[in-house]
């Protein structure tokens, strides 16, 4: 049934995977310049900030496409939905759950090699840059989809044991 507590859950998954898609995942500031590299869902740019700290003008860095991202994140999102309303086939859910904690993983292991391998070298090499919102959102979903996973198994058991009480 839809209005079980997996489905909260699973809603809030979503929930977070959309919040990737449109919060910066990482930044690095160039004191010195004010330059500053920011990794989002889809692109990584830099730009120098204004007086005020307001993003100005395009920075030196060319502007480069992190596509897997957001692509990953709408995968996990999909999932998720999709999971929802397999609740007539609880096996099924198991097994969509494992697919999106093997998607979500991949996430997190992708943003990762963008903040540290791509954008570490970009602007005050040796300097690490400081995660954002987004970045941890992954990490929620991560925990999501743990409880959701673990009450779809609970009414898996439920219904194997009243079958064999009958």
């Amino acid at each position: 049934m839809i209005q079980r507590i997996q489905t909260v859950f699973l809603a809030l998954l979503a929930i977070a995977m959309i919040c990737v898609l449109f919060l910066p995942l990482w930044s690095k500031t160039d004191p010195t310049t004010g330059e500053e590299v920011v990794l989002t869902a889809w692109n990584m740019k830099s730009y120098f900030l204004t007086e005020q700290g307001e993003p100005g003008e395009a920075g030196s860095v060319p502007q480069r496409g992190t596509i897997a991202i957001g692509m990953l994140a709408i995968a996990a999102i999909v999932i998720a939905v999709y999971e929802i309303f397999q609740y007539k086939s609880r096996l099924n859910q198991m097994k969509l759950g494992l697919l999106n904690t093997l998607i979500l993983m991949a996430t997190l292991i992708t943003m990762l090699y963008y903040a540290y391998f791509v954008g570490g070298d970009l602007v005050l090499p040796g300097e690490k840059g400081t995660f954002e919102a987004g970045f941890f959102m992954p990490l929620l979903a991560l925990v999501l989809n743990s409880l959701a996973n673990r009450f779809i198994k609970r009414d898996e058991d439920l219904v194997r044991s009243v079958d064999r009480l009958r």
